[in-house]
């Protein structure tokens, strides 16, 4: 039995994922990466405002009184379309962003483009989102060093019919700009859907073809890390039977209205066992949305989300692990830091990246 849209291998990879018995990780990481897009469906300038109004005043009122195993707050990594800039919706990102709710980072939707044009835009666009808006950071060389998330799931023109990018050498563009990792999969039931899942890797680039990533070399504690790889920074991708009668579902670290938070999802995300090959101990949980839409925002800024911050807590306490809510920034360097063996999470290098 197979989903539509996932290849033989990737849909056995992840059955076999989700008949694992669950781990037992000592610290938990969990980031949300948004596909935060106000125009979605065209929408009007006053709706776009409506939208983004929405997390401003709400999310605060959402998530406060919640906390991880440090006292921290969850956090939202929201990533803005570049191709759709409007400084005002910055602006407001930028304020929750300063309030310690979360971070922006860069998303793009594009089609037939080619690796100058990308080039430009992608520099273009970094630098005003930190000079004008004092968002993404810059490293110790002084390059301003961004995450990112492809639009239409179409990474390195991996999009089987060849829309929705057009650039194959797409992941040294994205090297050479400063993108410090990608955090576009998992795509299933999208076609696009690499044949890696469940994995933090670098994936070296082919200039000659689409979809590099497909593959890579997996991060692990000790060893180098590959000169020319962008760091791929995968969510849980697991397909469940929960009854033997029912049909088999997928779980993607999707939450939307159709997709809500709920306590019976965090099984799966841990047996996706997201982890630094040669420590297993921490767990990388990386969830994705489109939260600007009205029936996602409702999954987020309600109740329900507050109750789903309860729900990990107690998870967390009958499993026996650590949790702690971190942007994608933040989650990046949690993998140098796994990648070198460390036992216990430094917060205060982040500023690696």
């Amino acid at each position: 039995m197979q989903i539509r849209g996932m290849g033989t291998t990737t849909f056995a990879r992840a059955y076999r994922a989700g008949q694992r018995s669950l781990p037992t990780p000592s610290h938990v990481f969990v980031c949300v990466t948004d596909h935060f897009e106000p125009e979605r469906g065209r929408a009007a300038l006053e709706l776009q405002r409506q939208r983004v109004d929405r997390w401003l005043n709400d999310y605060p009122r959402t998530v406060d009184g919640c906390c991880d195993s440090r006292g921290r707050p969850p956090q939202h990594s929201f990533f803005y379309p570049i191709e759709c800039y409007l400084p005002e919706h910055l602006e407001k990102l930028a304020t929750l962003t300063r309030s310690g709710y979360g971070d922006v980072e860069v998303h793009l939707h594009h089609d037939n483009d080619n690796a100058a044009s990308l080039r430009e835009l992608l520099l273009r666009s970094t630098e005003t989102l930190h000079t004008r808006h004092g968002l993404l950071h810059r490293d110790a060389s002084g390059q301003i060093r961004y995450g990112f998330i492809h639009g239409n799931w179409a990474l390195d023109n991996s999009h089987p019919d060849g829309c929705h990018c057009g650039v194959n050498d797409e992941l040294t563009v994205l090297r050479e700009t400063g993108c410090y990792a990608d955090f576009t999969m998992p795509a299933a039931p999208h076609a696009a859907q690499t044949r890696t899942i469940n994995s933090i890797y670098y994936a070296i680039d082919d200039p000659q073809r689409p979809k590099s990533h497909d593959t890579g070399i997996p991060a692990t504690v000790g060893a180098a890390r590959p000169r020319d790889g962008l760091l791929m920074i995968q969510g849980p991708l697991v397909v469940t039977h929960r009854r033997p009668w029912q049909k088999p579902r997928i779980e993607n670290g999707n939450v939307a209205g159709s997709q809500p938070l709920s306590e019976n999802r965090i099984d799966d995300w841990l047996k996706a066992r997201v982890i630094v090959s040669g420590h297993p101990q921490w767990q990388f949980v990386k969830l994705h949305t489109h939260g600007a839409l009205e029936a996602n925002t409702e999954v987020w800024l309600s109740s329900r989300a507050t109750e789903f911050h309860a729900r990990l807590r107690e998870t967390a306490d009958r499993y026996g692990f650590k949790y702690y809510y971190v942007t994608a920034r933040e989650m990046a360097a949690l993998v140098a830091q796994a990648e070198q063996g460390l036992a216990e999470p430094i917060f205060d290098a982040v500023k690696l990246f």
